[in-house]
């Protein structure tokens, strides 16, 4: 039994380069740009995406990064609340560092071990995100790791079960795994910890 009104609304892949953040320069790839057509996706993610800190993104379980499309009107209204300016209100997908931007499936309906079946691969759910201090600085205000552990707003991480290819307007279904633990308990487990 599994649901396929799902959506890929869009996908986007990143390469690492040197930001200013709090008056130092940092390596990162949070910002993303939207690419189409049929997009590779081999064991460690997409073609022409890389990760700038190997130890907490990337590698075989966090290869790639989802993150709900439903959340994108709360982030333009946080920014707008702590007052920032200057930059694209409207928030572009990939704006929180996600590789796939989805319609309809929340972290609320999300077990660690699930599966997204897409037309031609199959990815499956090992782990929320655990926010840093770049997404402030890719939100524009400080807070935005803090309001993050509050809403649970946190996407997903996916390892690739079978590679092959993604394509931005694709429909995908949830193939549910042993679930366990569900995405949301294990967010607020490692935010917690974070917090001690």
């Amino acid at each position: 039994m599994h649901q396929t009104n799902y959506t890929l609304i869009g996908v986007q892949t990143g390469e690492a380069r040197k930001v200013k953040i709090a008056g130092r320069s940092v390596l990162t790839a949070i910002h993303k740009s939207s690419v189409t057509g049929d997009v590779p996706v081999g064991p460690l993610g997409l073609l022409g995406d890389e990760q700038a800190d190997l130890s907490v993104h990337g590698g075989l379980d966090k290869a790639i990064y989802a993150y709900p499309t439903e959340h994108y009107p709360f982030w333009k209204e946080a920014r707008a609340e702590a007052g920032v300016a200057g930059l694209d209100v409207a928030l572009a997908w990939g704006a929180m560092g996600e590789n796939l931007s989805l319609q309809g499936l929340l972290e609320t309906d999300v077990w660690l071990g699930d599966s997204l079946r897409f037309t031609n691969c199959l990815l499956r759910v090992t782990q929320p995100r655990e926010p840093c201090f770049k997404f402030n600085a890719a939100m524009g205000f400080n807070h935005a790791v803090k309001r993050m552990g509050q809403t649970g707003h946190c996407g997903f991480y996916l390892a690739v079960d079978e590679p092959g290819t993604v394509c931005a307007g694709e429909s995908f279904s949830l193939l549910p795994g042993t679930r366990r633990v569900s995405v949301p308990d294990s967010f607020q487990a490692k935010m917690f910890r974070q917090s001690r």
